[in-house]
Parts: structure tokens; C-alpha cells; sequence
């Protein structure tokens, strides 16, 4: 009797091993043949659930920003619930901003391809949409953490510029933790997004 295959799960090995080859080799080297290899399946069975890279790679692309965003969307409510400016609320902004730093190793290997997805979408046009939900998203949590920890009566501009300030920083720490592991560790990503939440309490 055939074993059965579960064509959901069967997608996920395959994306798990496009994001394995793109932290170790770069995005360049995700070829259906490459990533047939890595899951251990023939070029065929990636075609049955692929059409071709393009597909593999959109779809990738778009795992990666849904699990992203629904770790940042899990921690919200700690940010919202909490008293405001309380220890409890620092914890739970520290925890939110986490889940978009590469502080183990899946998060890590989502950064990586994160970070070469919107990279390549800017000449890549099937991957554009996807890169710009991803901001669309992110921005989206990044505005209510600021106006959790900002006054009630602050302007609306100023939430925004916040909320852009708070993605620069959290964007150029994950991009040096990857490229320079040694010297920005979790510890030094941590006390980096520490002293950003100071400036922005005050």
C-alpha cells in the first residue's frame, strides 16, 4: 500500500530546505534541483507542489513573513495589556522585538532569508508584493508597540517617525548580528534595543 503524503507537509519540507541552503549559500543557490537535493526528493516531486523557482521561491518568501509576523502578533498583547511604562510592558516589547533578531538558530535562518527575500525583491518582481506586505505588517506592530509606550496625546507624525526610527534600529541589528555574530550577541542586541526604549520613554 503507497504511504500517504500530506501535501501541506510536503510544501513545508521543501521551504525548510530552501531556507537552509539560503543561510548557508545565499538565495542564488535555491535552485529546484538544489532544493530537491536538500529535502532529499527528486526534481519531479518538488514540480508536483512547485510550478518552477519562481513559485518556490514566492511561496518561501511568504512562510517566512507569515511566521515572522504571527510571532510578532503573539507577543502584542503583552505590550498592549501591560501597564503602561511597567516592567512588564519593557519585558514584553524586549520579547516582540526578539522575535525579529536572530537570537537562535530558527530565527536565525528566517533572518537570513528575511533579509535576501526583500533584498532580492528589488529585481525580482514576483517576490515585490510579498516584500511589501512584509513591511506593510511589521510597520503595522512597530506603530502599536510605539504608541503603547508613548504618551496618548502624542501627534500622529511623530508615532510614525517613531515607529520607522524603531525599524531602522531593529533592521540594522539584525543585519550586523548576522554578519558580525561575534561581537553583536543576543546580550549586545538586547542592550542595544535597551537604550533605544530609553529615548523613546523620554
Amino acid at each position: 500500500m503507497p504511504k500517504i503524503v500530506n501535501p501541506q507537509a510536503r510544501r513545508q519540507d521543501v521551504v525548510e530546505a530552501v531556507l537552509r541552503i539560503i543561510a548557508v549559500d545565499g538565495l542564488e543557490r535555491a535552485s529546484l534541483r538544489e532544493v530537491a537535493d536538500e529535502a532529499g526528493l527528486a526534481v519531479g516531486s518538488v514540480r508536483h507542489y512547485f510550478a518552477g523557482s519562481d513559485e518556490l521561491l514566492q511561496y518561501s518568501f511568504a512562510t517566512v513573513v507569515d511566521r515572522i509576523v504571527s510571532r510578532l502578533n503573539d507577543s502584542l498583547p503583552g505590550v498592549t495589556a501591560a501597564g503602561s511604562r511597567s516592567p512588564e510592558q519593557r519585558a514584553a516589547v524586549l520579547t516582540l522585538l526578539g522575535g525579529l533578531l536572530p537570537l537562535d538558530e530558527t530565527r536565525a535562518v528566517e533572518a537570513c532569508a528575511w533579509l535576501a527575500f526583500k533584498n532580492s525583491a528589488r529585481i525580482r518582481p514576483f517576490l515585490a508584493a510579498v516584500a511589501d506586505r512584509s513591511h506593510r505588517e511589521v510597520a503595522a506592530v512597530a506603530g502599536q508597540v510605539v504608541a503603547a509606550l508613548m504618551p496618548p496625546d502624542e501627534p500622529q507624525e511623530s508615532l510614525v517617525l517613531e515607529a520607522e526610527r524603531l525599524l531602522a534600529t531593529v533592521d540594522g541589528l539584525c543585519m550586523h548580528a548576522l554578519l558580525q555574530p561575534g561581537w553583536m550577541t543576543a546580550q549586545m542586541c538586547t542592550d542595544v534595543l535597551e537604550r533605544h526604549l530609553d529615548g523613546l520613554s523620554r
